[in-house]
């Protein structure tokens, strides 16, 4: 009989099984000698900060695979974390995918979506036609932030994106003690175990993926993702790495620098007579600050480098691991790291960073008394710029900027016995993008032409397959450009033109300058007025790239971006109900600087009630609505050390009761609250100082407070007691919020 109506089967169907014959696919099939693919990326890590890049922090876990594979002194990425993740998974240049600044500043050009285009399709999905099984851990900044939301769309959460498995957290300035996590495609409520540090969750949980994998898929090679929190702010490590390194700073960062330009030199990682950068305008030298501000100073810098060591020795477990189970010299390992070291904390550093970034600069003086605090759950500490540029040495300017400093980063390469000269470094000049090919390559696989019928971009990247048996082959790459926040640059045939961009200042006023990389490895001799038909072939290559790749228009606005698309939120009226997964902050209803009403309905099983209504934020800002002996309570936290807050006796008696929170606007930024409980008011105080959506830390909770706790004066997560919880939010309208609207009135005629 015909199997017309079956159209892909090459069996036959008759009546019976007898006179049928079965057909089954062919399953995908590996290629010959196909390695496992491990990929370890590192957040905010300095070119400078591993020991085998000159560092003085220990990490020999790390170094190791650089001895027995291969460190690569040339190696560039993009200057913020979500670009650098755009190039790394698709080959391809990160604007030409949407991806051309972080997920949360997209601005909806083409070149800035947020998220990763159907038209560049990401290694997990082109490896998955050849056997491969992928698995996500850590850190994914490549989802525009209004699919947060467990309802999603999930098609640019990692499982959309070919990942068989995720467990990791959106975006970025992850509390390394308190995550805010996901799991496949829903947030999650973790139950944090004794002596939690998100760093060892994650290698937990890549070594079960990986468990599971060769348990479950035998004879298929695997895909394994591993994006840390590690390194970026807040440095939060246990304490007993931070005590490894007391005192290893006190002689301050201009000495520190010149010791690691020495070990580089000496490593042979930099060309001989490579000197420092000068010092960025943003750093003072070490001995013009007081004893005070050194020993603040310092110990920020003890807590980093503790937290580096700590996630080496977590790499080294995993590590470990693979070779337990004979994997290890079957599997090609990538190390990089996502950019240079960051500058957000300001030539003082801070110990709540968010609250420093956001409305209020920290002090010398105002951080001392907390001193101790840092590294651990009560800080959101960063460490100055000085130590940044240490980080980068012996590089110019930071993470966000596209010199040296901003898109030098390390590379290591670990693939047993298909590296020659191991331990060689090679110095050819590589990119990000790079990575992708590279993998095809030793494949021996294209990316397709077209995926899922969308027709794919061509791979932007080259790969550096050749440089594993020729370590000082000449690179074969031929042009890269560079752009973020209006930081532009393009590099070819070893020359590098660069534009430094302050924002705000007209762009056609920058400055280019000109550097020949292969003489001048620190970007130091500026060779614009002597080259300047150099430079104007460089520019002219740069604006051609600029528009094959999306890159324009210019933008230099960062959180302006996060906070216009925050606007474009339509809804004004939410519902929360207990139970509910987690909504994250970029989600979460936009209070900034407006008036609203919160109003809880519940079920009152009897007077004894209790438990957290609403939550949303941390204790480092943010504000809980919650019932406690006896009591109504709203906190708001302003700081560490300023909260608001309104406590009055009320026990709801048993049957539906309501809790009413209404956040009148009395000004910028300031507040009048005013809670109720069925009809009847409170209490009521005055926040002259509020924040903005977009500033804190952690996102919202309905029934309980999960995460870094809004308060302490009650165990988190503090579930509700009552039963039928609900939550309705209701946002003003922006003329409902000016002063003087009669907003109460307003509202409750709603």
């Amino acid at each position: 009989m015909s199997s017309a109506g079956n159209p892909g089967f090459k069996g036959t169907i008759g009546q019976t099984y007898r006179d049928s014959k079965p057909w089954w696919p062919d399953p995908p099939a590996a290629p010959n000698g196909a390695p496992n693919i491990v990929f370890l990326v590192l957040d905010d890590v300095g070119y400078s900060d591993l020991g085998c890049y000159g560092s003085e922090i220990t990490t020999p876990r790390m170094d190791a695979l650089a001895a027995k594979g291969a460190a690569y002194s040339n190696f560039h990425v993009t200057s913020m974390c979500s670009p650098t993740r755009a190039c790394l998974l698709t080959g391809r240049n990160a604007h030409s995918v949407g991806v051309g600044i972080i997920a949360e500043w997209s601005s909806g050009f083409p070149g800035y979506q947020g998220q990763v285009g159907a038209q560049a399709a990401m290694i997990p999905q082109v490896l998955r036609s050849h056997a491969y099984s992928s698995y996500a851990i850590g850190k994914w900044h490549l989802t525009n932030i209004s699919d947060y939301g467990a309802a999603g769309p999930h098609d640019n959460w990692p499982l959309g994106k070919g990942f068989n498995r995720w467990y990791g957290f959106h975006g970025a300035l992850t509390d390394q003690w308190h995550p805010e996590l996901c799991q496949d495609n829903r947030p999650i409520q973790l139950e944090r175990p004794d002596e939690y540090h998100l760093t060892s969750d994650l290698v937990d949980h890549a070594i079960g993926d990986v468990r599971d994998h060769l348990s479950s898929g035998v004879g298929r090679p695997f895909f394994l993702y591993v994006a840390f929190g590690a390194c970026h702010w807040p440095h939060h490590v246990p304490k007993e790495y931070i005590e490894r390194y007391v005192g290893r700073y006190d002689k301050g960062w201009d000495a520190i620098r010149e010791e690691r330009l020495r070990k580089q030199l000496a490593l042979k990682l930099v060309p001989p007579g490579t000197t420092l950068a000068p010092p960025n305008p943003d750093v003072k030298p070490w001995e013009e600050h007081n004893e005070d501000a050194r020993r603040l100073f310092a110990r920020l810098q003890e807590t980093y480098a503790g937290f580096l060591e700590h996630t080496d020795t977590e790499i080294g477990r995993l590590v470990d691991y693979l070779g337990s189970v004979e994997q290890l010299d079957n599997t090609l390992i990538v190390l990089l790291s996502d950019n240079g070291a960051s500058a957000e904390g300001g030539p003082t550093g801070a110990i709540h960073l968010r609250k420093h970034m956001v409305y209020e600069k920290e002090t010398v003086a105002s951080s001392l008394p907390f001193i101790d605090r840092i590294g651990s759950e009560m800080a959101y500490n960063h460490y100055p710029t000085g130590w940044a540029q240490v980080s980068n040495t012996p590089l110019k300017w930071y993470k966000k900027h596209v010199h040296g400093g901003g898109v030098r980063a390390p590379l290591i390469l670990h693939w047993p016995g298909h590296i020659e000269n191991p331990g060689c470094i090679r110095h050819q000049y590589h990119h990000v993008t790079d990575i992708a090919p590279t993998v095809y390559d030793v494949l021996k696989i294209s990316a397709p032409e077209q995926f899922e019928g969308v027709p794919q971009l061509p791979v932007h990247g080259t790969p550096m397959t050749y440089t594993f048996e020729a370590a000082q082959a000449p690179t074969r790459k031929e042009t890269q450009i560079f752009e973020l926040l209006g930081d532009r640059a393009i590099w070819s045939g070893g020359w590098k033109a660069v534009a430094h961009h302050t924002k705000g200042n007209d762009f056609a006023r920058d400055i280019w300058e000109l550097y020949k990389l292969d003489d001048d490895f620190a970007e130091i001799n500026d060779l614009a007025k002597a080259q300047p038909d150099k430079l104007q072939e460089l520019l002219d290559l740069w604006w051609q790239q600029a528009k094959d790749f999306n890159v324009l228009p210019l933008d230099d606005r960062d959180w302006e971006r996060a906070a216009e698309r925050l606007k474009m939120m339509p809804a004004v009226d939410y519902e929360f109900h207990a139970g509910m997964s987690r909504i994250d902050r970029l989600t979460s209803p936009d209070i900034t600087d407006r008036s609203y009403r919160i109003t809880a309905t519940f079920d009152a099983l009897d007077e004894r009630a209790q438990g957290v209504v609403l939550s949303w934020g941390s204790h480092f800002g943010g504000f809980v609505l919650y019932l406690k002996d006896g009591q109504a309570c709203y906190e708001y936290v302003y700081s560490e050390s300023v909260t608001h807050r309104i406590a009055a006796d009320w026990r709801p008696q048993k049957g539906r009761a309501q809790l009413e929170l209404l956040i009148a606007r009395t000004g910028k930024n300031a507040v009048r609250a005013s809670l109720s409980a069925n009809g009847r008011e409170l209490g009521s105080a005055d926040i002259p100082k509020t924040w903005p959506t977009h500033g804190t830390t952690a996102g919202l909770n309905c029934g309980l407070d999960s995460g870094a706790p809004v308060s302490y004066a009650y165990d988190a997560p503090f579930p509700f007691t009552g039963d039928d919880l609900r939550v309705a939010v209701r946002l003003a309208m922006d003329s409902e919020s000016e002063h003087g609207a009669a907003f109460n009135a307003v509202l409750r005629e709603q």
